[in-house]
């Protein structure tokens, strides 16, 4: 029996390290790493001792005979990632029983006897800002604090993460081991800008992290644009995660049909959620307030715009996969352009995104939401925005391309959602590179401020997912510390005690890690009653009262 890779890869290399046989590819060494939508078994190689399973922070790896009959099309993934012209490239491959050559071993954190600890500020939660913590308390005497603008700490992986893949947001708990570890400190709901500036940050620290991630999103530039019921993917995401800075009741599902416009993964996320069964939530992490709204929706069918065909779309084929077995959800294809069709027909396989579409029905979407039948989603490729028209005070109907020769066509619809990608926002004190919504950098060091480094999406833009961000720390971390050892770090003027009280002086709603505690306690309290994991606090307000309560409680104990 050999084991299987599946759609929650993370990609952050984990199972890498803990396989004794050498047999997951590719390999953060390998030139394909980052590049692969996911991390493979290779199942002439693995000796089923399951040591990659144990590690697996998002629990994406099972025993190929344990495979649901949604999953057993990643056995076939895996191996096929081996027989195929993406498995190492030829000369990797050598006789014997592990299959592939080992590299030479790598010491990146080796550092002189003598080298004292450092004090790092890292900004942002998420799990880029977590990656970096994690490397620098496991492999330094680093002392860190943790800062982040929300008052409770998780980042995309308590607000961007759907809720439907709780696998996924298991890495979370990853993380919030280190929370209350002893070389750390947490400040959050700490906006460096707003009561803090990068300066005095700066001075309190040795260096300091900046992991922002990308808040905002793009436009579609197009008429209709801000129409009521034109929200964003990133809106929508943050409102049925319980985002503290959504609006709870911000989101109109009285319309038969919505658009969402994108093929990325947030946009099948979004889709999914829209047409999912409302009771299957229940059983999830989902704000009370959505769950709520879906289970009131009129929402049955989700059209999904993109503007290149299904081979170019940015989806994972994992994800897509996933797509085809959510229950009572049909999944079809739109044929309004005769390329689509012969793109799925010329595909070569499940390894091809085309491919993962054959067999599925096609049909043709109109003016009108279909008036028979439950719920689908439609992938209509080729096809572009063209103006949003109003009606009734929100959005009527959605223009759009068509192909084969045919004009502009008119789909009606009640909510429309731009998922077209993120860009970041400048951090105030710090150089922001306006095209590519960058913080300008060589190797994670701030161009031009000693001291001061980036890591995740405000460094590389929106790429990548949850594990992407294992080896950007990983970067971002060695530039800090070879800074370091070649004395190139500017000497703080403050210690961590002044830093708590100007911290506390700027903002006297700031929630430690005894706080955290209290607020993980109260969500999954209020879970342990509805029969749920948890359930989100979903307002500043709730937060801070919560952290405040839990942590004056155990102080009178």
């Amino acid at each position: 029996m050999t084991y299987a890779i599946t759609q929650t890869c993370c990609n952050d290399a984990t199972c890498v390290a803990v396989c004794p046989v050498n047999c997951i590819h590719p390999t953060p060494e390998e030139r394909a790493f980052g590049s692969t939508e996911m991390l493979h078994i290779d199942p002439r190689a693995c000796i089923d001792c399951g040591a990659c399973a144990d590690a697996c922070p998002v629990d994406a790896i099972f025993p190929v005979d344990t495979l649901s009959a949604g999953q057993r099309e990643y056995a076939d993934i895996n191996a096929a990632y081996y027989e195929g012209g993406e498995r190492p490239a030829a000369g990797d491959e050598v006789d014997g029983p592990n299959f592939h050559v080992w590299g030479e071993p790598v010491f990146e954190r080796s550092l002189p006897s003598d080298f004292g600890p450092l004090r790092v500020a890292v900004v942002g939660t998420g799990p880029a800002g977590m990656y970096a913590a994690q490397d620098l308390l496991l492999h330094t005497a680093a002392e860190v604090t943790l800062i982040d603008r929300l008052p409770v700490a998780g980042g995309l992986v308590r607000y961007g993460v759907a809720p439907d893949h709780p696998a996924t947001k298991k890495v979370g708990d990853t993380f919030s081991r280190f929370h209350s570890h002893p070389r750390v400190r947490m400040h959050l709901g700490i906006e460096v800008g707003r009561d803090v500036t990068a300066e005095e940050l700066s001075a309190h620290h040795d260096a300091v992290i900046y992991a922002v991630g990308a808040s905002t999103d793009k436009r579609l530039g197009v008429t209709g644009e801000e129409l009521p019921g034109c929200l964003s993917a990133t809106a929508f995401v943050a409102w049925y995660n319980a985002h503290p800075e959504a609006v709870a009741q911000g989101v109109d599902l009285s319309a038969e049909r919505v658009v969402v416009v994108g093929n990325g993964n947030v946009a099948l996320d979004v889709a999914r959620i829209l047409v999912a069964d409302p009771e299957a939530l229940a059983a999830t992490d989902i704000a009370a307030h959505a769950l709520d709204a879906l289970r009131a929706s009129r929402v049955r069918e989700v059209v999904v715009l993109g503007r290149r065909g299904p081979e170019d779309a940015a989806y994972t084929r994992s994800e897509l996969l996933a797509l085809k077995h959510v229950p009572g959800v049909e999944l079809v294809v739109d044929d309004h352009d005769p390329r689509t069709g012969a793109s799925i027909d010329a595909a070569a396989g499940a390894d091809d995104r085309a491919g993962v579409l054959r067999g599925l029905p096609r049909v043709r979407t109109g003016a009108a939401s279909p008036t028979d039948g439950g719920r689908r989603i439609v992938l209509r490729f080729h096809s572009e925005v063209v103006e949003i028209h109003g009606g009734g005070g929100g959005v009527r109907s959605v223009r759009v391309t068509d192909g084969g020769g045919a004009g502009p066509a008119d789909l009606g619809a009640g909510l429309l959602l731009r998922a077209i990608g993120y860009r970041g926002l400048p951090v105030p004190g710090l150089p922001f590179d306006e095209a590519s919504g960058t913080v300008p950098h060589e190797g994670g060091r701030v161009a031009g401020l000693p001291g001061s480094y980036v890591v995740g999406w405000i460094k590389r833009g929106p790429s990548g997912g949850i594990g992407a961000n294992r080896t950007c720390a990983a970067e971002t971390v060695g530039t800090l510390l070879a800074d370091a050892v070649a004395g190139g770090l500017p000497a703080p003027t403050g210690d961590a005690k002044a830093f708590r009280r100007l911290a506390r002086q700027r903002n006297r709603r700031v929630v430690d890690a005894r706080g955290l505690a209290a607020i993980d306690r109260a969500e999954r309290e209020r879970g342990r009653r509805d029969g749920r994991p948890r359930v989100k606090l979903a307002t500043v307000e709730e937060l801070v009262a919560t952290a405040r309560s839990g942590r004056l409680l155990r102080l009178t104990r």
